[in-house]
């Protein structure tokens, strides 16, 4: 039949770009911004695309085997894409989660059959049971077992320079000025920043980055530039920013980076649900949030794409939680005045977000 798929992860990819114009405001002399939905993927998020790339290939060099165990470090979105990937490939799964990561997406592991090892957060990163050491460890210990290190493995950045990047080049024509996108694990917005650039060089990229991350500092230091980042310290954001340095941002891919805070990427997030119809999650409203602080340096009629990575209803107990946010010292939709940055509130020993 036509139109058929032989299993869901053949859905992967594809999403569509949709308009942005409610939660700008006004005075857009003509600029255009246009973001593409890549929450809409069947397991929610952008990291479906990596999930595919990463698992399909380590089946074909013989690096997994059939009926193996593949084994990752993930706040949440990426154990999904390999979750699917598993079921669809008859392979085992199992992932190293944060504790303090949102119970939606807890819950959603658990009904798709993850195997899951909750770390502390809070443990500094060259510590053996910290996040990502943890996740290297196990594979370590299990025979055949394959880790896909989302963090350092520059086939995560190769997947969007093959799929994410040229979808929007087709989708916008090549009529693309400035692409924004957020930075966690840096393979998204260096993968399509890569393509672009390689059509166009006069396209500008810009990294959103969250305060309490490390990448703004370092990418500072890299370019030469006024180093104006929040110090390193822990956030609420998940899917944005590292308490370390890692191997997959290209920082000479980025023109700019930005960094955003904790209440600002969920105001913006909870304001595209109320004004633009799209539940997504705080990574998204980072990038919203990106592309509002850059629109006055555009010129008249210039062309914007960002990219809204996850959907917001693993985030329904937080994000989107007045209490939750209150309890954590930050503004809800309510509470706010108006769009004008507000004193930042005072940081709390969390952990971070990290990449999904």
């Amino acid at each position: 039949m036509a139109d058929v798929l032989e299993d869901v992860s053949e859905a992967i990819g594809g999403t569509p770009m949709v308009r942005i114009r409610r939660s700008l405001g006004t005075g857009l002399n003509g600029i255009e911004v246009f973001a593409k939905l890549e929450y809409l993927n069947p397991m929610g998020s952008v990291k479906d695309r990596v999930a595919r790339y990463l698992v399909d290939r380590a089946l074909a060099s013989g690096a997994l085997s059939p009926g193996g165990l593949v084994i990752e470090a993930s706040s949440g979105n990426t154990a999904m894409g390999l979750a699917m990937m598993a079921t669809t490939r008859g392979l085992r799964c199992r992932a190293v989660v944060r504790h303090q990561t949102s119970r939606e997406k807890l819950d959603c592991l658990r009904a798709l059959g993850v195997e899951l090892i909750l770390v502390d957060g809070d443990l500094p990163p060259e510590h053996p049971e910290s996040y990502n050491r943890k996740a290297r460890g196990l594979a370590a210990e299990e025979p055949g077992a394959f880790f896909p290190d989302q963090h350092n493995n520059r086939d995560n950045n190769r997947c969007h320079y093959e799929t994410t990047g040229p979808e929007i080049w087709r989708q916008t024509e090549g009529r693309i000025d400035v692409f924004v996108g957020g930075i966690g694990t840096g393979g998204t917005v260096s993968g399509v920043g890569r393509y672009l650039k390689e059509r166009n060089p006069d396209i500008r990229v810009i990294a959103v980055d969250v305060e309490g991350s490390v990448f703004s500092r370092h990418f500072a230091v890299l370019s030469g530039a006024e180093d104006d980042s929040a110090p390193p310290g822990g956030y609420l954001l998940e899917g944005l920013g590292d308490e370390e340095i890692i191997s997959c941002p290209e920082f000479d891919v980025f023109d700019r980076m930005l960094q955003v805070s904790d209440e600002e990427a969920f105001l913006a997030a909870r304001e595209l649900a109320r004004e633009e119809a799209m539940l997504v999650g705080g990574s998204s409203g980072a990038a919203l949030w990106g592309v509002r602080r850059i629109l006055p340096e555009l010129h008249r009629g210039a062309r914007v794409v960002t990219l809204f990575p996850d959907s917001g209803t693993r985030y329904l107990s937080t994000i989107f939680n007045d209490d939750w946010l209150r309890g954590r010292g930050l503004r809800t939709a309510r509470d706010q005045s108006s769009r004008r940055r507000p004193d930042p509130p005072a940081r709390r020993p969390v952990s971070p977000g990290a990449s999904q």
